[in-house]
């Protein structure tokens, strides 16, 4: 996740470096929100607020509900504020809560009683998240603490080829690790086997791969594990694969001649393996139990997952089960809970939304997503899309999922991986040596579109969301 620190630096127009104030990015929000909600006053006079009451109709500026407009510039707010992404998020979520006590209410009420009521409703998915973030996190240290990472090279081909394999590498690992680790991991390697010269197209192609390799698999990726959470078949989002796939060869060949004509591989002979095999089998273990535990729960036992975050405590009863094998790595916690509030600060942001009011599900919105997500977060704009439905969700997965390797920020493994390499933090030099996974986007979505074609699902939840009649107020 990215990392909050106290300043930013900004270069102005005479190439000279300043500091900001990390209340900066305060006066970003006051300045564009308090218009908004000065234009809305009116309609405030006019509106009689009754606690429990259903929602009224949101308010427009500029022909575009005022929900949006916030909710897009907590986004631009992330984009542009890197060092400051959780205050940016916990402040945009305030100011749409406020105004939807104040204007809107929520889908089951308004006031303080809508808002509890909406709360009670998102909890079960909130928590999961919560879980699987938290729990991930300490995976992916098992994964590197079993050492299979650092034997790795020693199977890597001599030449250009051998720059392409570690892109299908990570492209495998993120399909069951977290996309984040899964490129810190292809970055590790990276600088091991090309003595610390690395291309910044390498760098792109590696983001890339590590996005695309997570796109098809419901453990490799936030967006698709919500996708999962919220009721979509695991099956359904391995047809993701179809166009990851294609794009792993459009940008992997073309970034590998680039690293190879840079920097030739260079790697250590092949010796002896030592991997620590109880890590791996604490890693197994962990991802089979929750899978198991999700498709029992669907089959037998449905309405559990309406009441309790199953599949996170799965992880977590795994987690403490095995710890007395192998201590898990509790120091990394503070920091992947930063993270974790950030995330959990844009879905919840995402679930106010009234997305009735979005443009139709089509294949030619979700290639859209795929567009914004190499600028703003991907991760509330599959939570839009998920409260919205109608989509062929492996569509939505490439695109969500793979989109945000375009820009170095437009994914949380972008951002990661810069931090080990402070030269990525250039949108031009990124997008002159990176284009080809722009062109791969491109070509790999319309390659699935061919093969595959447009399947939306309609009803892809499996449960029955229970009225607001039913739900008891908090």
């Amino acid at each position: 996740m990215q990392r909050c620190s106290p300043s930013v630096e900004i270069q102005s127009a005479g190439g000279v470096t300043r500091p900001t104030s990390k209340r900066y990015y305060l006066w970003f929000f006051v300045g564009l929100a308090v218009p908004l909600t000065l234009f809305a006053l009116p309609a405030l006079a006019a509106t009689e607020i009754v606690p429990g009451a259903p929602p009224i109709e949101p308010l427009y500026a500029f022909g575009i509900p005022v929900d949006f407009i916030l909710f897009g510039l907590t986004l631009a707010g992330v984009a542009l504020f890197h060092h400051h992404t959780l205050r940016v998020a916990l402040a945009g979520l305030a100011a749409i809560t406020a105004y939807k006590l104040a204007f809107t209410g929520f889908k089951f009420g308004l006031g303080f009683t809508g808002l509890a009521l909406h709360l009670q409703h998102e909890w079960v998915i909130l928590a999961n998240l919560f879980l699987l973030l938290m729990g991930f996190a300490l995976l992916s240290r098992h994964f590197e603490k079993s050492r299979v990472p650092d034997e790795m090279p020693a199977f890597l081909p001599d030449d250009w080829k051998g720059a392409f394999v570690l892109l299908v590498v990570v492209f495998v690992l993120s399909s069951f690790l977290d996309n984040i680790a899964a490129a810190l991991i292809g970055g590790t390697m990276a600088r091991h086997v090309f003595k610390g010269k690395v291309h910044i197209g390498y760098l792109a192609a590696i983001v890339a791969a590590s996005n695309a390799g997570g796109s098809g698999s419901v453990v490799g990726d936030t967006t698709t594990t919500m996708m999962w959470i919220d009721g979509v078949s695991p099956l359904v989002v391995l047809e993701a694969y179809v166009a990851a796939a294609v794009a792993l060869v459009i940008f992997g060949i073309p970034a590998a001649r680039q690293q190879h004509r840079y920097s030739p591989i260079v790697k250590n002979p092949p010796r002896k393996l030592h991997i620590e095999w109880t890590y791996v089998a604490i890693v197994m273990s962990i991802l089979v139990i929750a899978i198991v535990a999700n498709v029992i729960a669907n089959l037998r036992f449905p309405a559990l997952l309406d009441a309790i975050p199953v599949i996170g405590i799965a992880v977590w009863v795994v987690i403490l089960a095995t710890t007395p094998l192998r201590r898990p790595d509790w120091e990394i916690m503070p920091e992947t809970l930063k993270g974790t509030i950030f995330l959990l600060a844009l879905v919840t942001a995402a679930s106010m939304m009234p997305v009735e009011k979005l443009p139709v599900a089509s294949w030619q919105t979700a290639f859209g997503l795929g567009i914004l997500s190499s600028v703003f977060d991907n991760i509330p704009l599959t939570a839009l899309a998920l409260k919205q439905g109608g989509y062929d969700w492996g569509f939505l997965a490439y695109a969500v999922g793979f989109g945000g390797s375009m820009i170095w920020f437009g994914s949380s493994a972008g951002v990661a991986l810069s931090n080990l390499y402070p030269e990525a933090k250039s949108v031009g030099l990124w997008l002159r040596h990176g284009w080809p996974v722009a062109v791969a986007y491109v070509i790999g979505f319309f390659i699935m579109l061919a093969i595959l074609g447009w399947h939306p699902d309609a009803g892809h939840k499996k449960r029955v969301e229970a009225p607001a009649s039913a739900i008891v107020a908090v």
